[in-house]
């Protein structure tokens, strides 16, 4: 288990010592909540791998999409993600989210949510979420502020950007490992030269988060978006966000990491 995950999950189970959720349960709470359909989306970042190379997926010829379906395989990472869940969330926190998810405005929201998570055109979706965000900023609407609370809600403990990093630097080196690619950094090298990175990859993360969420939420009121911002803030739902992106986060990662040792048979050994 990779240091981010670990760290998560040993905080979770010494919170409380409360019952964890069975497995039914844990089922219909991705279901109720959308996390079921946000879990398959990771498939849609696949289409990132051969640009982290430096080649365009192109070059592996129609094996790639074979390639990445079967590793990014949607009912296998459903049950990783089950199974780290029926371990370590809490009864009281799956009540409380799924409650709220149940509820008419939750319920309207994850439908909103699900819809923007499988647009496989993440450039378009990027494109008219800052052409949004434009015409707030030039109305002078307090939107941008509620899409930037939200964004903090989300990410409260501020782990999305050495998250990203993680799933990169895992993917390079398994890479690396597998011959895929002739890396030209060692592991220090390479955790500095992100580290020097970190602060212009959190402003860029935080860019592509607000022109989502612009996107996503475009049919919801100021109000129901304040309603929305109060229920992320409470603690039990930033509990359930903590440990949903950190099992988001190692699942990713993993794949990423299988998806490195499969494309040796498919690409000869490029230079980065």
């Amino acid at each position: 288990m990779q240091p981010l995950l670990g760290l998560v999950l040993a905080s979770l189970f010494a919170f409380s010592g409360a019952q964890a959720a069975d497995r039914d349960r844990v089922v219909a709470f991705l279901e109720t909540t959308g996390f079921d359909v946000a879990l398959d989306s990771i498939a849609l970042s696949a289409e990132m791998a051969p640009g982290m190379l430096g080649v365009d997926a192109g070059d592996f010829g129609a094996a790639w999409v074979e390639l990445s379906q079967d590793v990014f395989d949607r009912r296998e990472m459903r049950e990783i993600a089950l199974g780290i869940l029926e371990e370590t969330l809490e009864e009281d926190a799956l009540s409380h989210a799924a409650e709220f998810y149940a509820s008419p405005l939750g319920a309207r929201l994850v439908k909103a949510e699900n819809a923007s998570h499988m647009v496989e055109d993440d450039e378009t979706k990027q494109q008219a979420g800052m052409r949004i965000i434009s015409d707030l900023v030039a109305d002078g609407s307090d939107r941008p502020h509620l899409f930037q609370r939200m964004g903090l809600a989300l990410d409260s403990d501020g782990t999305g950007v050495k998250a990203v990093q993680e799933i990169q630097f895992r993917f390079l080196m398994a890479a690396s490992a597998a011959g895929v690619i002739d890396l030209q950094l060692d592991a220090d090298r390479l955790r500095a030269l992100m580290k020097e990175q970190q602060a212009s990859t959190r402003m860029a993360m935080q860019a592509a988060n607000l022109a989502a969420n612009a996107y996503t939420y475009q049919g919801f009121s100021d109000a129901e978006l304040e309603q929305y911002i109060a229920a992320l803030e409470h603690p039990l739902m930033q509990r359930v966000y903590e440990l949903l992106n950190a099992v988001t986060f190692e699942i990713t990662a993993n794949r990423f990491e299988l998806l490195a040792y499969r494309l040796k048979g498919l690409e000869p050994a490029q230079d980065l």
